[in-house]
């Protein structure tokens, strides 16, 4: 069983910047590739963010290329999403995630672990 925990996040203004911390439990973090998603109220769960086992690889959602990076940090079983000039539409709680099968998804139902959320408000 894996446990992912997320935090940092916060109530911003428009243009503010924000970074997003998932810790996992486990010696197998290495092995798992990671997603980052949020859900807006009202609104379906939607992917933000993902990154290869090793780091090598991230893909983004085009609403916030440019302005996200994902990143990882697998000595500290940690995945960050630094997110910069941030916008009231980014206003969602934002999920980790673990795949520990094989491809690279950016659909939910891909990923096996799930963190508890962290809310980001971004004010206009």
């Amino acid at each position: 069983q894996v446990q992912l925990v997320e935090s940092g996040g916060g109530l911003v203004q428009a243009g503010d910047s924000l970074r997003l911390s998932c810790t996992a439990s486990g010696r197998a973090f290495a092995n798992y590739r990671m997603g980052w998603f949020r859900q807006a109220p009202g609104k379906e769960r939607e992917f933000v963010a993902r990154i290869t086992s090793t780091g090598g690889m991230t893909y983004y959602a085009d609403s916030v290329k440019g302005r996200f990076t994902v990143s990882r940090d697998n000595a500290k079983n940690t995945v960050y999403l630094q997110m910069n000039s941030l916008k009231p539409e980014d206003t969602a709680v934002y999920y980790c995630a673990a795949q520990t099968g094989l491809g690279f998804s950016t659909l939910g139902k891909d990923y096996d672990y799930w963190g508890q959320g962290t809310q980001v408000t971004v004010s206009s």
